[in-house]
């Protein structure tokens, strides 16, 4: 049947796995295109789950997750946070990216307006478009430092009939952070509007001003709030490959809403939950983890400060450095000419909407040396870009 068009929904291919597939078919490049770190998830989290396996925990699990992991997970933001999160509210999902499309799917209906600021990860206005809404972006202001910041104005502009503002702070691809203020100016135009914000937070804990953690509309909303939170296991214990999530949703409604992750991916492996128990008990790893990314951040800042013709701003979160190219108009092309002439692979801007072209992605949570060395590659293909521009 070649040649049939099928009635399928598609989206847009990934502009960073273009360059990652690229990259894959020459073994010398370094990898700085992925949202993820080559540190190690903690130990205590892959004994949890052999032990699991061991014991034969493998059968379907409650779809609102294991009661204990429920528990902990309350527990563990009521201390991070300024208001105490109920167990009740809490819900287990497959990963940060599963939680996002549950709350969509639970909020967001065919010809909704969904408000989001850009640059931004695209997969949660891809997930918005496939349940048929129309995606509105709010760019990002950038400030002559480089620095970016959401105008509120904007933004209460833009919410006027939309149905849900999707914010993530702290930021993939930028590193900006909402100060716990714009969080209140946040909510309060969203409850103006009669908006619901989904608040996706999972680098909350990779903050850089001696914090534990960045500001959360935990912090400021009410329990009966139109408010949802999405957070993962991925960035702050290294976890990204074991695919666990969760969501934290308005009193009263976990447990229908949980029939919405029955039907989406029904329920998570119990043995996995059991890893993220285990995580959530090591109070190591997630400030080991943001030094790690702090001393990246020091690296790419005395890189990248020596490369002329870009502008770069430390990020105040996440663990990336975005920058931005004096004259780059097609940062596609040249993520895919730093790949084959430079052997190092990074995110082009325009993954993240039309308003990061021009800018490039860089994760910065590898080893130092490695780190270095793909900087340095970088820096290299930068300024023959410059030379050529």
């Amino acid at each position: 049947m070649s040649g049939t068009q099928f009635d399928l929904a598609r989206l847009q291919g990934s502009r960073i796995v273009s360059v990652a597939r690229l990259a894959s078919g020459r073994p010398d490049t370094e990898f700085l295109c992925f949202g993820e770190s080559d540190q190690k998830s903690p130990a205590a989290a892959i004994g949890a789950l052999n032990a699991a396996l061991a014991r034969g925990d493998t059968l379907y699990p409650d779809v609102r997750g294991l009661p204990p992991l429920r528990h902990a997970l309350a527990d563990y933001l009521t201390a991070l946070h300024k208001q105490p999160v109920a167990e009740s509210r809490v819900m287990v999902t497959a990963s940060g990216m599963a939680a996002l499309s549950v709350a969509l799917s639970a909020i967001v209906r065919a010809g909704d307006r969904v408000v989001l600021h850009e640059p931004a990860w695209p997969n949660a206005g891809n997930a918005s478009r496939l349940r048929g809404a129309q995606v509105e972006p709010i760019a990002l202001s950038a400030r002559q430092d480089g620095s970016l910041h959401l105008d509120l104005e904007a933004l209460d502009k833009a919410l006027a009939g939309a149905r849900v503002f999707i914010l993530n702070s702290p930021n993939n691809p930028t590193g900006w952070t909402a100060t716990e203020d714009e969080l209140r100016q946040i909510l309060a135009l969203c409850r103006r509007h009669g908006c619901w914000l989904v608040s996706d937070e999972v680098y909350s804990r990779l903050v850089y001003d001696g914090r534990d953690a960045a500001p959360s509309v935990l912090d400021v909303a009410a329990p009966d709030d139109r408010v949802i939170v999405a957070n993962s296991f991925s960035k702050t214990w290294v976890m990204t490959g074991w695919r666990l999530g969760w969501l934290i949703v308005p009193e009263g409604v976990r447990d229908e809403l949980s029939e919405l992750i029955e039907v989406t991916h029904s329920g998570v492996a119990p043995f996995i939950q059991h890893a993220g128990l285990a995580a959530i008990a090591d109070h190591v790893t997630p400030p080991a983890f943001r030094a790690h990314c702090a001393e990246g951040r020091r690296i790419a800042a005395e890189i990248l400060g020596q490369v002329p013709g870009i502008r770069y701003a430390s990020p105040e979160g996440a663990f990336y450095a975005f920058l931005q190219v004096d004259g780059l108009t097609d940062s596609l092309a040249l993520a895919e000419r730093l790949v084959t002439d430079h052997g190092v692979a990074i995110a082009p801007g325009i993954a993240f909407g039309e308003s990061g072209e021009g800018w490039l992605r860089v994760c910065f949570a590898v080893a130092p040396a490695r780190l270095a060395r793909a900087l340095d590659r970088l820096s290299a293909g930068l300024r023959a870009f410059r030379e050529t521009a």
